[in-house]
């Protein structure tokens, strides 16, 4: 087994209405794009792409990014899409999506060569978008380790059926209050994870493992954009800890490669108009 990466599930267009432009996005891509991007060498993505203007789109820009599409699968049907707007603050605010579009009929299903690909790559991230949540027992099998972005998604039964195939949790709990988040990291380490990653928007990120409680600041930026933050934060954090870093360095540079996205446009840049 090796230290790679591979990422398996979502990806969409953020159409951003109020500029009439879309960006490639996506929990499992972006985490493998931006880990690329932030250092690690050895990362694959696994998903399916529509074969729209929108799914070619992204396959375009992992072939840009030197992110292999040999894992890729375009099919007939609507890639995934969500459409994003602004508020007053610059910050994005969700407005619809389709639900990733095609993925979601289809529902990525792991064959004898994904298992072992999953076994030779080591470390496999993915999301509650992907629509994986049956493959999980499988891929915890073969995988050396599994990370899982939960986003807000908390429902205690959702925690119960995903958490035991986790290794690495990690959970949005912008706007949640000090009680609530450490609930939540103490409910989902009772679930099974090694460890529990709480991101807090401009209050930073809690760490977590056993009784073991860190706080990681954000790192002072330059906003132009704040989607795909979380994501930066999290592909950041595999970088430095595949890497063998200490907690407190894989903390410091996850938090600076959240700052990083933050100074482009988009999840890791990219716009087309939505009206060529």
């Amino acid at each position: 087994m090796t230290n790679g990466l591979l990422c398996i599930g979502d990806n969409v267009v953020d159409l951003y209405l109020d500029r009439g432009v879309f960006f490639p996005g996506g929990n499992a891509l972006n985490v493998a794009v931006l880990a690329r991007r932030f250092g690690l060498s050895d990362v694959a993505y696994k998903g399916i792409v529509g074969n729209d203007r929108e799914g070619d789109h992204v396959r375009a820009c992992m072939v840009a990014e030197g992110l292999s599409i040999a894992h890729l699968s375009r099919v007939e049907g609507p890639n995934g899409k969500a459409q994003v707007t602004h508020d007053a603050y610059g910050d994005r605010v969700f407005v619809s999506s389709n639900r990733g579009g095609i993925r979601r009929k289809l529902m990525l299903r792991m064959d004898e060569d994904d298992l072992t690909l999953i076994a030779a790559t080591g470390h496999v991230h993915s999301s509650c978008f992907s629509y994986l949540e049956p493959e999980l027992p499988r891929i915890r099998a073969a995988a050396r380790a599994v990370s899982f972005d939960f986003s807000t998604l908390h429902d205690p039964a959702y925690l119960a059926q995903v958490c035991p195939h986790v290794t690495t949790a990690f959970l949005s709990g912008a706007g949640l209050d000090d009680p609530t988040v450490a609930d939540l990291i103490t409910r989902v380490l009772d679930l099974g994870p090694d460890i529990v990653c709480v991101t807090l928007g401009e209050k930073g990120a809690v760490w977590a493992k056993g009784q073991t409680r860190i706080e990681q600041p954000i790192v002072p930026t330059t906003v132009v954009d704040t989607m795909g933050a979380g994501d930066a934060f999290i592909a950041g954090y595999l970088v430095g800890a595949l890497r063998g870093d200490t907690v407190e360095q894989v903390l410091s540079y996850a938090a600076s490669c959240a700052a990083k996205a933050c100074g482009w446009e988009g999840a890791w840049g990219y716009p087309l108009a939505d009206n060529p």
